[in-house]
């Protein structure tokens, strides 16, 4: 058996194992020293790899970067930042139809800039947002579908957390991947505000349970909040993005220092809010840790797999047979975002990355395509796969926090349906213009 035949084998069984429930970066290392022992006919080589893979995947200062964003997340909704921002915005848009669908979308942007997780803003903005579309007359698919929709901007505006993973597996800069996320990120909750607006006029049954007696512009939304008091509750965020992202554009630090002062200026404003008690702080102390312990395992793990396949010489022999076959870089694109779109369906972000990645980074390199144009177009499709069922990570944090018995994943699957398909357009936008995600790197 060939060491091709080996690689490619380990693939199909590696979906089939995920598929039974067996952890992905289990199962990434299992196959990893199976193949490489069948391959060398050599256990010692096998676990030579494993251990030499272990102690360099993350014996680097860089990947410190990812327990500082993931502690500055969970300490910045502690301090009910992103419930501000709602509020703020929610007085902005009031007066137009959709309002608290679009002051949710941009809360949700706001939120994202401080935090770079998904799962994080779905549970926030279910316990802020959904309860007032809710009593406005929002239907409760519509309520549900905005949050969970405009949740995947965690991962696209900068600082995003699988921005930094994919940074970490392909060898690019997380700072030019942050900066080439901007553009699209704004972009994407620009079209979400649009087709909200778009829904509430051209179909308001799907918007309001009642479109007549929707309270829509009703002076008792926000109408006491003025300028100043506005101000006021956006200045800690706006802080926080321009010390965290503005540092790192200005080039006064790196990312990972980065991360150490927006940790930092998240704690100072959870402290001055009095928001953070021991309790919670020990709390956050220990989702800071299970996040980052997940996240580096995956990572070492994701190094093993992607010495087996190197060592098989399967990349080389799939852009080999791309090329008999008369199959270029669009081709092998479209093939590559039908896998994430597919595998999102089963799996969850970062176990598509740790999946793909390995295979078809090399491929992609062959092809002269630019990676961090790359890893934005993977991170678009990726999200969408946390809004289409079965596995749609964000429509079940959702479901977890809200705890409404009224409210199905069905509906959550379907709230969120449009808002999938708009990222979609997004996806074809980014790969036919490559210059909306490489602008700002100029």
């Amino acid at each position: 058996m060939s060491s091709t035949t080996i690689a490619l084998a380990s693939l199909g069984l590696m979906l089939v194992l995920i598929y039974c429930g067996m952890h992905v970066a289990v199962v990434l290392a299992l196959l990893s020293f199976v193949g490489v022992w069948i391959m060398r006919a050599d256990m010692e080589v096998a676990a030579n790899l494993l251990a030499q893979a272990a102690s360099d995947a993350i014996a680097s200062h860089v990947f410190g970067v990812v327990p500082l964003f993931v502690l500055m997340g969970f300490l910045v909704a502690v301090a009910d930042i992103g419930k501000d921002a709602f509020e703020v915005a929610d007085r902005l848009f009031r007066r137009l139809k959709g309002g608290l669908g679009m002051a949710t979308v941009a809360a949700n942007a706001v939120f994202a800039a401080i935090t770079g997780i998904s799962i994080a803003s779905a549970a926030v903005f279910t316990r802020v947002a959904v309860p007032q579309m809710l009593t406005f007359g929002y239907t409760p698919r519509f309520a549900v579908g905005v949050v969970a929709g405009s949740s995947v901007l965690g991962m696209l505006i900068p600082p995003s957390l699988l921005m930094i993973l994919y940074g970490f597996l392909s060898n690019q800069s997380v700072g030019a991947l942050f900066t080439a996320g901007i553009l699209p990120g704004l972009l994407l909750a620009l079209c979400y505000c649009v087709m909200i607006y778009l829904a509430a006029c051209l179909r308001p049954d799907w918007v309001y349970i009642a479109p007549g007696a929707s309270a829509e512009g009703s002076p008792a939304r926000g109408a006491d909040m003025g300028p100043a008091e506005m101000a006021l509750k956006l200045v800690p965020a706006l802080a926080l993005i321009a010390l965290c992202l503005g540092g790192i554009y200005a080039g006064m630090f790196t990312a990972t220092e980065a991360g150490a002062v927006g940790a930092a200026g998240a704690l100072t404003v959870a402290l001055l809010r009095r928001r953070l008690s021991w309790a919670k702080f020990r709390q956050v102390m220990l989702d800071t840790g299970h996040v980052t312990v997940s996240v580096s395992f995956l990572i070492i793990a994701a190094n093993i797999y992607t010495r087996m396949l190197a060592m098989s010489g399967t990349p080389q022999a799939i852009v080999a047979g791309m090329a008999e076959l008369g199959l270029g870089p669009w081709a092998f694109l479209a093939t590559y975002v039908a896998i994430i779109l597919v595998l999102g369906t089963i799996l969850d972000s970062s176990s598509i990355l740790l999946i793909t990645l390995p295979l078809m980074l090399p491929i992609a390199e062959s092809f002269g395509m630019d990676l961090i144009w790359l890893g934005v177009v993977t991170v678009i499709a990726v999200e969408i796969g946390l809004l289409t069922p079965p596995f749609g990570l964000s429509a079940y944090v959702v479901k977890s926090t809200l705890n409404d018995p009224r409210i199905g994943l069905g509906d959550i699957f379907m709230g969120a349906l449009p808002f999938a398909a708009t990222m979609f357009l997004l996806l074809i936008l980014v790969i036919a213009f490559p210059s909306i995600s490489l602008a700002l790197l100029k």
